[in-house]
């Protein structure tokens, strides 16, 4: 799977909390946080679009989003390649550093848990084949 983008990440993040929304709300949301203009928030739905991540649906003049990815998967990769790719950490990732988070609420910590340790015996199962 194709991972989000750091700014699709956030686009991501807020449809899942407040899922429909228009290409003019997400923009005001996220306009502090990217520091985009409209028509860059427009270009970027339209790749999500494109990959699968996101969903339009139109209703008159209007378009709304709504995101294709699960939270939880998509979190658990996401942080999991980081992980991988910048502290080359191949272990399950304790889900306790996630307990203070605002994005994952307490009934989704074991999913979180169950995810990460799935993705750490597919990465440790790549690496031994590859030796």
């Amino acid at each position: 799977m194709q991972q989000p983008t750091a700014p699709e990440l956030e686009i991501l993040k807020l449809l899942w909390q407040k899922q429909p929304l228009t290409a003019r709300e997400l923009h005001d949301e996220l306009a502090p946080v990217l520091g985009w203009g409209y028509s860059s928030t427009r270009k970027t739905l339209e790749r999500m679009g494109a990959k699968g991540f996101i969903s339009c649906s139109s209703s008159g003049n209007k378009n709304t989003y709504t995101a294709m990815l699960d939270k939880m998967p998509t979190l658990a990769a996401y942080v999991q390649d980081f992980a991988n790719r910048v502290f080359e950490i191949k272990e399950p990732l304790p889900v306790a550093m996630f307990a203070n988070s605002k994005l994952v609420n307490a009934s989704e910590m074991a999913d979180l848990e169950k995810l990460l340790q799935q993705l750490a015996g597919t990465e440790q199962s790549a690496a031994d084949k590859d030796r």
